[in-house]
């Protein structure tokens, strides 16, 4: 099953930027299909992995860089062709 997400992320303390820069780094670095945008980042690959990359990267972030906000928009299909 593959599936197609849209993410944003907002840190709620200290710095915007580099917090922001880290978590879509290591989206990138994590294997997936990445695109990142200017309001948002989309992620493509098979269900498990993404849901476990997603998993991964928000524990990290909480633990790294302390409250934010997740936003995610969850697709069944590959929503890079436009299907």
């Amino acid at each position: 099953m593959f599936l197609s997400v849209e993410i944003s992320y907002t840190p709620l303390e200290g710095e915007f930027k580099k917090p922001v820069r880290e978590v879509i780094q290591r989206l990138q670095k994590s294997g997936l299909d990445v695109h990142p945008g200017p309001m948002s980042t989309q992620l493509f690959g098979p269900y498990k992995e993404v849901m476990k990359v997603v998993d991964e990267t928000l524990e990290w972030s909480f633990e790294h860089h302390g409250k934010g906000v997740f936003n995610a928009s969850f697709y069944l299909g590959d929503r890079r062709s436009g299907d």
